[in-house]
């Protein structure tokens, strides 16, 4: 291995992290991180002082062309779109459950949909990845107070739609063990009563399988629907909690083949929104690891 790919795969997860964060897909982000090496490989690296910079600015900068383009399809998504999960490890360390906090919860990545590729682009450079203004300006091409315009305003109105009072990392965890063994029981009362009266689910079905095609409302329609599939399917249903973008979470299985992964966000220790990934394409990684394909 060359001097050249050592350095390539040791910023690998960054260059990952940056693609996975502006496109809320495993896949477009392999692909992007895929075109980088290949003009990595290609470049004349004796004009490149910087490594990093060089890999991250290429990087950052073909996700906000690939989001442009994603943006225009995803207006003509079937239903509901929702960002690919992946699988994470729990943090070892106290100081990794802060620095990793939500930045890319499912829920995270969902409010990022709201902003602009620029906008994105240059929140996540400077809010995530710690990059200054001046690289953050070099990046994106525009002046350095343009940045810092649009990070702010996009602070601003990813403030708006953030948890209120999200609970604590263990707690979460609790809170999503106790829910899944009263859907398992068919406690239908014990279900109800962990949902916030104005609980929201939005689902992902792509067009492949079956999904609402808008937000069900409610805590108790919500109860009805996890109760109604308990009914369905019984012992033939089984849950696994699973840490799934770096927040504990749910994959639910259907006679052994994965149905769903579900995202929580909860606040006061009650379930206030619930995201169902159905899309076969966004489950299949983690199907794979399952030997659920």
């Amino acid at each position: 291995m060359d001097d050249a790919t050592r350095e390539f795969d040791r910023l690998r997860p960054r260059l990952q992290g940056i693609a996975y964060r502006m496109l809320g897909s495993v896949a477009e982000a392999e692909d992007i991180v895929q075109d980088v090496w290949l003009r990595w490989h290609a470049a004349a690296r004796d004009a490149i002082d910087n490594a990093e910079a060089w890999l991250v600015s290429v990087t950052t900068r073909h996700s906000i062309d690939r989001l442009r383009a994603a943006k225009v399809q995803r207006e003509h998504y079937l239903g509901i779109w929702l960002p690919e999960p992946q699988i994470t490890e729990p943090p070892a360390t106290p100081e990794e459950v802060t620095e990793h906090a939500d930045d890319v919860s499912v829920a995270f990545l969902i409010l990022l949909e709201r902003l602009t590729p620029e906008a994105r682009a240059a929140f996540l450079l400077r809010e995530v990845f710690d990059a200054d203004y001046p690289e953050v300006a070099n990046i994106i091409g525009k002046t350095e107070a343009a940045c810092r315009q649009l990070v702010s305003r996009a602070k601003a109105q990813l403030r708006e739609a953030r948890p209120r009072r999200s609970v604590p990392r263990e707690i979460h965890r609790r809170v999503l063990h106790t829910f899944a063994r009263a859907i398992e029981l068919g406690d239908f009362a014990a279900i109800h009563a962990m949902l916030a009266e104005d609980a929201s689910l939005v689902g992902d079905g792509g067009g492949r399988v079956p999904s609402f095609p808008k937000p069900l409302l409610g805590g108790k329609r919500i109860a009805q629907l996890f109760y109604a599939a308990h009914m369905r399917y019984g012992k033939g249903a089984r849950f696994e909690l699973v840490m799934l973008n770096e927040q504990w979470a749910l994959l639910r299985f259907i006679e052994g083949k994965l149905e769903s992964a579900q995202t929580y966000e909860i606040e006061d220790e009650r379930i206030v929104r619930i995201q169902v990934q159905r899309n076969p394409e966004k489950l299949k990684r983690i199907a794979a690891l399952y030997g659920s394909v």
